[in-house]
């Protein structure tokens, strides 16, 4: 496949339904080197994910009987914003563990919502059967090509606002943002992926050879808390991962009270994790590297300004 061809395509399809999301260099955090940032948690309902979701919309035909998705909340909601957007019915399933901010989110966009007792996979079982039962269009939240050419707009975006990096920080949960960046960047930059100790998907992959199932827990589960790394991304990182690390939680939340102290940055557990890896130590650059990071996220729970 051609990946750059297929990512350029989908930047042109998706262009006039998303935002392009600012960046900045900034010092602090208790680094001796500056950052750039990608504030992709500006991005409409709050992260990457409705680069996915419109580009497979756009692409292809949608049934009478709309959309299907599960989703942690990111990917629901997102989905739920492109297809309302688009003017096509959404069902979104999504389990208990997304927390009242995520599943409030999706029930602002007006889809249809079922909330799930147990994880991801529990909402993904319902998520098939309803596809099943209705021939509703189901919407991978990561394994799928549409999905990963959509989240890969966010790298090819970032390089025309003349990122100068030469190593690309991102958080991996089920992999389709960094299996995005990987398919743009193809290693013309070193691209490190991190994952929190307690949801380790892409590290369990690497070592096993294939995806394997995995526990998942911990602050940032119900964005990071994939139980099995998609295939695509899995290929992508055997052929162009540079590294990855892992972090706990404790370095995740400190990750995050520092971009909201230090830059006034609100973003949610996932959204902080890439930087945790660099306040941490997990990920430790050369003297000379420049390094950037993704904020992916920024829907916190609970919501600070919910009535």
């Amino acid at each position: 496949m051609d990946w750059k061809a297929e990512i350029d395509s989908a930047a042109e399809r998706i262009g006039p339904h998303i935002m392009q999301t600012p960046v900045m260099g900034t010092g602090g955090f208790g680094l001796p080197f500056e950052v750039a940032l990608k504030l992709e948690q500006l991005q409409h309902t709050g992260t990457f994910k409705a680069r996915g979701a419109f580009n497979t919309l756009l692409k292809n035909p949608v049934p009478e009987a709309g959309i299907v998705a599960a989703s942690g909340g990111n990917h629901g909601a997102a989905v739920a914003y492109a297809a309302t957007h688009l003017g096509h019915p959404a069902h979104i399933f999504v389990p208990e563990i997304a927390g009242p901010s995520k599943i409030g989110l999706i029930r602002s966009t007006g889809a249809e919502l079922t909330v799930v007792a147990g994880e991801y996979a529990n909402a993904l079982e319902m998520a098939q059967a309803h596809e099943d039962r209705t021939g509703a269009m189901q919407i991978h939240a990561y394994d799928a090509v549409d999905t990963v050419t959509g989240q890969g707009t966010l790298m090819s975006e970032w390089e025309g606002q003349e990122l100068e990096a030469d190593t690309v920080v991102i958080a991996v949960g089920g992999g389709g943002l960094i299996a995005g960046a990987l398919a743009w960047l193809q290693g013309a930059r070193k691209v490190v992926a991190v994952e929190p100790d307690t949801s380790c998907a892409l590290h369990a992959a690497l070592a096993a050879g294939d995806p394997v199932d995995v526990d998942v827990s911990g602050v940032a589960a119900n964005a990071l808390g994939a139980r099995r790394i998609g295939s695509i991304c899995l290929d992508l990182s055997q052929q162009f991962l540079g590294e990855a690390v892992t972090v706990p939680d404790a370095a995740i939340t400190a990750a995050q009270v520092a971009l909201w102290r230090e830059r006034r940055l609100l973003v949610e557990p996932a959204g902080a994790t890439a930087l945790a890896a660099l306040m941490s130590g997990a990920y430790q650059p050369a003297p000379s590297e420049r390094v950037a990071v993704l904020l992916c996220g920024g829907n916190i729970a609970p919501d600070p300004f919910a009535g």
